[in-house]
């Protein structure tokens, strides 16, 4: 089926531009050329009033949605939960994400991802499994019980998704920089976070295959002058990149600021780290049975310790603009072609390109939403 998107400003990853229409045949972009040139009959046509047209948002951590949770129901259903929920704030692509689990949960977890792909669930593009190759002392909302090392079982495990994209969180420095190249090699993305690893340990995972860090700042040893740790690697290394949570709750503003300024450009990813509360009236959950709520914004255990987030993603964006001083494209950069690019699907989505997959936000110059497409399918 062919349509095609008129009167609208297009972002398309790297530059806006006045006068263009989008051409789509199926889940496809297969033109972009001046409105004027249109000829043709289309099945549809889409008009946008002068709307900015961007690429879709990609959110590499998403641990639920729409009143349900990764964690507490691994299957298809959740999925397609989570990602109808946050499909209303802009988020096309996105991994579903499980907590430290044990390893059945973790089995059926990565059963669900691979028949929500074939069936077609709008957005799925594999699986994140932050942990449990985690350290205890930086353990943060995780079960702790539930950490263990990597060993050959998680190894065929990690590296038996056929088709999307697997990521996994580790602490670099409870494994061999052996069995992290290992991963990388079989394709698996590694990230380092919930870690107490030093900056020599750091360089070496990275020199070993891993391509990024999950949640800067949060769950690492802090950076000190005579002791850069994690964080100082991640900021330093010009090739990984970094997931960070825009909320104002898990990193001061300035914080924040200072660390997109550190990176090199195109290499800070915004995450949401969102829990079941996004998308949904439901204000609180339970995750491994401990009471969690958002407070303020922020969600926390009852003694106060912060649990995931209740943030989407074109709030990140917004936070993006606004604690770092950027400007609006680059914030729209830092949720959709920079993660594309660290999931290596940067030939696919994060741009408005011919040959590209159809999945692209509508917005207005003040981000605020109106229709989404994923794969061609625009949004009720």
């Amino acid at each position: 089926m062919k349509s095609a998107i008129i009167n609208g400003r297009v972002f398309d990853g790297d530059e806006l531009h006045n006068g263009l229409a989008v051409v789509l045949d199926g889940d496809r972009i297969v033109e972009l050329l001046p409105q004027q040139d249109i000829h043709g009959t289309f099945d549809i046509t889409w008009n946008l009033d002068g709307h900015i047209l961007a690429p879709g948002l990609i959110d590499i951590q998403v641990n639920g949605g729409g009143g349900v949770l990764f964690n507490n129901a691994p299957t298809v259903e959740t999925i397609r939960s989570i990602g109808a929920a946050h499909r209303r704030f802009g988020t096309t692509g996105y991994l579903p994400t499980l907590l430290s689990s044990d390893f059945d949960t973790m089995k059926r977890a990565l059963e669900a991802v691979r028949q929500a792909i074939s069936a077609g669930v709008p957005g799925v593009l594999g699986i994140h499994f932050e942990g449990p190759y985690l350290n205890a002392d930086n353990r943060g909302i995780h079960d702790a019980d539930r950490f263990c090392r990597l060993d050959e079982a998680a190894f065929e495990l990690l590296t038996s998704l056929n088709e999307g994209r697997m990521l996994v969180t580790i602490a670099p420095e409870l494994t061999t920089p052996g069995m992290i190249s290992r991963l990388s090699r079989h394709g698996v993305l590694v990230f380092g976070g919930h870690s107490s690893a030093t900056y020599e340990q750091t360089r070496e995972a990275l020199q070993a295959g891993m391509r990024g860090f999950t949640h800067l700042f949060n769950a690492m040893q802090p950076f000190e002058s005579r002791a850069p740790g994690m964080v100082g690697a991640a900021l330093e290394d010009p090739d990984s990149w970094f997931g960070i949570i825009a909320d104002g709750c898990h990193v001061h503003p300035a914080s924040f600021a200072v660390a997109v300024a550190a990176k090199r450009k195109g290499r800070v990813v915004l995450v949401t780290d969102a829990m079941a509360t996004v998308g949904s009236d439901q204000k609180k959950f339970k995750l491994d049975g401990v009471d969690i709520e958002v407070a303020d914004g922020c969600c926390r255990t009852a003694s106060g310790q912060l649990a995931g987030s209740d943030l989407d993603m074109i709030s990140a964006v917004r936070n993006a603009v606004r604690f770092a001083d950027i400007d609006t494209f680059e914030a729209l950069r830092m949720a959709s072609s920079y993660p594309a690019h660290a999931l290596g699907l940067q030939g696919q989505l994060g741009f408005i390109r011919p040959g590209y997959k159809a999945s692209f936000i509508e917005l207005d110059d003040d981000l605020n939403l109106y229709r989404s497409w994923i794969d061609g399918e625009v949004s009720a």
